[in-house]
């Protein structure tokens, strides 16, 4: 098979091809030619059969012959150019198409994001996963838009709204209607010989049966079963026996550590824990007020089952064990003795996560919530002792961040998700009540960040319109962290524990720190300077507003 060298046209066995300008030019020798001589050629053999291999090396420039060399491309070439072209059509029409169904291309502001139902009967209707979907801000990226004034905008929209009006308490007949079960288990008096709300209940079941067999907490929690499998074993040695029955000693706490979350709730409670004379819960966070009781273990896996009030009791049989052997020891030798063991409970969402209430309760017509956890804590105990432990909202926020954040974790992200926040909170003060928006699960889900965790005012207002102020111990964790000692004896005093020896109190104010932050978190640094600027603006009223209840300037927080 031959081919022109100049042109790589396939020639027939007889053809001189004469057509070819360089092989029939004017000056066109027949001893040279390659073609016509076919002397002194090197063969390429292609599909068994022989190529001129100059055919393919040699460049020409003539315009007229690269156009029959374009022709000339493989099939393959020429197919494979064309589907690369229709699939850059194809991606380019679905970015355009995907842009516009989500108003990129064309959105009036940078700053809003989405819209807050002003229909509470929407919100009562929506399943968790719509809710969520409903709140889902747009995919536009502001991370990067340092624009302070810009989002100031935002923050002095939100400033402008907020009131603090006191809530009004619900009578205790409402709140029976509410919780039949647990006004039937909880009774209104308690033993008087103990600092502790106790109490004996008749226990029906036989030797042979398992008290915890549907408990909860046993049954969803693998790390919590060692401690009900000891619980059982000692069951029946602490049963009160009395004319042929059975009484088990039931007690809920005398105090509670009820916020906040990334506030050293954790290194108080480790402390405490090493006092004489306080037990606490089996578990250090039983959250049962605020979600199990409700069946929320997450709110983003949807409801389960309802812990009842029996399972939240069982947390407490450990201690009640110690104070039934006081009891019992003391009511033989000194009748009437007071018991000094005092038990505690720490959950550190008692104070602010009120967010199952819509799903549990009628909403109100302002989309407040008409009952909160700290009415039914009342209800049964009206001489609770709350502590609360806070710190400066700003750095709270970003240690909750990095606490919480499962992956790409920076300060840039961070920036990000406060914007974002501050955008979806502000869409709904536009249109609710402060509480309203506080407490509203939609709003609370979509944030990226819990901004509403940080407005500490808000919650201690409504904690004291059922609450004495000096049945509420307010500390900071600055206070703490600088001077241990000090706040533990604070803490000692309000719980009126007793005096400790050297010993005791070194081992207490001197063990390390508890929940710290883990080093590679510490690796990102510090927030962004515009980011911190952004949050003390926008805390910066509920802060004025929170040292007016306190009397106290010190949680304005200017020097931190």
């Amino acid at each position: 098979m031959r081919y022109c060298i100049n042109c790589c046209i396939h020639l027939l066995p007889n053809d001189l091809h004469r057509q070819c300008f360089r092989c029939r030019g004017p000056n066109h020798n027949n001893q040279k030619c390659p073609v016509c001589k076919g002397e002194n050629k090197i063969p390429l053999y292609t599909d068994s059969k022989q190529m001129k291999l100059l055919a393919v090396l040699e460049v020409r420039t003539d315009h007229s012959e690269s156009w029959n060399g374009f022709f000339c491309l493989r099939k393959g070439k020429l197919c494979s150019l064309i589907f690369g072209l229709i699939i850059m059509t194809l991606v380019m029409a679905s970015y355009i198409l995907t842009g516009a169904k989500h108003g990129l291309l064309l959105i009036p502001s940078p700053f809003h994001y989405g819209a807050f139902t002003s229909n509470p009967s929407l919100m009562d209707n929506e399943s968790l996963s719509d809710m969520k979907d409903h709140y889902q801000p747009s995919k536009m990226n502001i991370s990067y838009v340092k624009d302070y004034p810009s989002i100031k905008l935002i923050i002095d929209t939100i400033t402008s709204k907020i009131e603090f009006v006191t809530r009004q308490r619900p009578d205790l007949e409402e709140l029976r209607k509410q919780e039949p079960h647990m006004f039937s288990v909880i009774p209104n008096k308690f033993l008087p010989n103990s600092k502790n709300p106790c109490w004996y209940e008749e226990y029906r079941g036989n030797t042979t049966t398992d008290p915890y067999a549907t408990n909860s907490y046993a049954l969803y929690s693998k790390r919590f079963r060692t401690i009900f499998d000891y619980l059982r074993k000692v069951f029946w040695n602490h049963l009160y026996h009395y004319k042929d029955k059975h009484y088990r000693l039931r007690c809920l706490p005398h105090f509670y550590i009820i916020g906040q979350p990334k506030c050293g709730t954790t290194d108080l409670y480790d402390r405490l824990r090493l006092h004489p004379d306080v037990r606490f819960s089996a578990i250090k966070e039983p959250h049962w007020w605020t979600r199990k009781r409700f069946g929320i273990i997450r709110l983003r896996d949807g409801f389960h089952d309802r812990y009842p009030v029996e399972d939240y009791l069982d947390l407490f049989d450990l201690a009640a064990h110690q104070i039934q052997g006081v009891l019992q020891s003391e009511a033989a030798q000194e009748h009437g003795k007071m018991n000094n063991i005092i038990i505690g409970e720490a959950s550190a969402s008692t104070m602010w996560d009120n967010n199952a209430w819509i799903f549990f309760y009628d909403n109100s017509t302002e989309g407040e919530p008409p009952f909160l956890i700290q009415d039914f804590i009342h209800s049964f105990q009206p001489n609770a002792k709350l502590i609360i432990m806070l710190r400066d909202p700003v750095e709270r926020l970003y240690s909750d961040y990095l606490y919480f954040a499962s992956a790409n974790k920076s300060v840039e992200d961070f920036h990000e998700k406060v914007a974002e926040s501050l955008q979806l909170f502000e869409n709904c003060m536009l249109d609710y009540s402060l509480r309203a928006c506080v407490y509203n699960n939609t709003l609370n889900n979509a944030m990226p960040v819990r901004l509403q965790v940080g407005l500490y005012v808000v919650y201690l207002l409504d904690w004291l319109t059922v609450f004495d102020k000096d049945q509420i111990l307010v500390l900071r964790l600055e206070d703490h962290a600088s001077n241990v000692k000090y706040t533990m004896h604070m803490v000692f005093q309000f719980l009126d524990l007793g005096p400790l020896s050297e010993k005791q109190e070194a081992l207490i104010t001197k063990s390390p720190a508890s929940n710290t932050r883990r080093p590679e978190d510490r690796s990102l640094g510090p927030m962004l300077p515009t980011t911190k600027a952004i949050l003390r603006d926008f805390y910066k009223p509920f802060n004025t507003k929170l040292a007016q209840v306190l009397f106290d300037d010190a949680f304005l927080w200017k020097r931190t």
